[in-house]
């Protein structure tokens, strides 16, 4: 016979993490049910940065703002946005009274699951189907061939949601953009050249509808993303767990200055494939009684107006102060048609964004839209 829960949450991600916190900020219990083995299971990605309207309102929701402070690394939020060649056209420095401090995502996900009591995350249990029962419960089968059942389910397992299908239809589709992602360690002492040209914070070198996207991190690390405009056959056709993919990698941009062109070849350890893919801007579904979604399983988009992680923590947070205040199909409610708006809001920034870096007279269009915010 199944375990029953009141409220199911699927994913430990930053979204199903917030909405966990602030229910039980609000003296409510709820599960979750993470595919990872353990927190260790795997890197949790690089930097973050945590906006003020959302992410850090979901923090104060959370009662964790003032532990996020002490994780904020300082110089971070500052920019520099080159073309191939590395010349710099905008540069703006952190003199640290910036709205969106930059944080590691590891760290951030730790300082979440440490404020939960240790029996509410259930790590290993990888969800192979969903249903929704005669009896108004949802029921959620895991790959161990367990069930459990939920009288609230809610989807914070991402871009390939398991839960999404008992609301909507829609399903990812690819962007037309694909990173390999790296990693530089010591660089100070190893790669000085790459760490004066990376400096503090973020840099973006754009051009010939590719990228090269990093960001310092702790520890003397770099953390990059190399973008390419491409098919999105064009990662299946390189082999990953050969050295030599680096000079595949370095292919497309064989013309960019070679200060650029070291971030990949110097990579320390493996290089990761990752593919972009998004949900229709304004992905919305009819209310579905007792399950909804949050963060990338409702919404999923470019990274490129850094909304992700920041809408899946103010997911959280508002689903978590919705509940605390409402019965549960008015909370539901009321927190669907506030998440559509801003998500759709959000999904075509990001849309802009992605068109602004790949076009035809990158990076002239970032450019124009940092001094543009700059000027305000």
């Amino acid at each position: 016979m199944s375990i029953h829960h009141p409220i199911v949450i699927i994913g430990a991600g930053l979204g199903g993490l917030t909405l966990a916190r602030v229910l039980h900020v609000n003296g409510i219990d709820s599960v979750i049910y993470e595919l990872d083995s353990s927190r260790y299971a795997r890197s949790q990605g690089g930097m973050l940065d945590i906006h003020e309207e959302s992410g850090q309102a979901a923090l104060h929701a959370a009662d964790l703002y003032t532990e996020f402070r002490g994780l904020v690394l300082p110089g971070g939020e500052a920019m520099r946005v080159l073309d191939k060649y590395a010349v710099t056209h905008f540069a703006d420095v952190d003199e640290g009274d910036g709205s969106r401090p930059e944080v590691d995502r590891g760290a951030l996900r730790d300082l979440l699951l440490d404020s939960l009591p240790t029996s509410v995350v259930h790590w290993g249990a990888k969800v192979v189907a969903v249903q929704s029962n005669s009896d108004g419960t949802h029921e959620i089968f895991f790959e161990d061939h367990t069930s459990v059942t939920a009288d609230l389910l809610v989807g914070a397992d991402g871009a390939w949601s398991k839960v999404r299908p008992l609301v909507s239809d829609a399903t990812p589709a690819y962007s037309g953009v694909s990173f390999v992602e790296g990693y530089l360690h010591d660089v100070e002492s190893r790669h000085p050249d790459i760490a004066q040209l990376v400096g503090t914070g973020m840099l973006f070198a754009l051009g010939d509808r590719k990228g090269l996207l990093v960001h310092r991190e702790f520890d003397e690390r770099v953390h990059f993303y190399a973008a390419v405009t491409a098919p999105e056959t064009w990662l299946s056709t390189l082999d990953f767990a050969d050295p030599m993919v680096k000079q595949a990698v370095l292919k497309p941009f064989s013309d960019w200055d070679p200060s650029l062109r070291a971030l990949i070849a110097a990579a320390d350890g493996p290089l990761i494939p990752r593919a972009i893919h998004l949900l229709p801007i304004g992905h919305r579904w009819s209310r579905v009684p007792d399950v909804t979604l949050v963060g990338d399983a409702a919404h999923l988009m470019s990274p490129f107006a850094g909304e992700g992680a920041n809408l899946a923590m103010q997911d959280g947070a508002e689903l978590g102060r919705a509940l605390a205040t409402h019965p549960m199909e008015t909370a539901l409610v009321h927190y669907e048609e506030a998440m559509f708006a801003r998500a759709a809001t959000a999904a075509a920034e990001s849309a802009e964004g992605l068109a602004l870096c790949f076009g035809e007279d990158a990076p002239k269009g970032m450019v124009a839209m940092f001094t543009a915010l700059g000027d305000r």
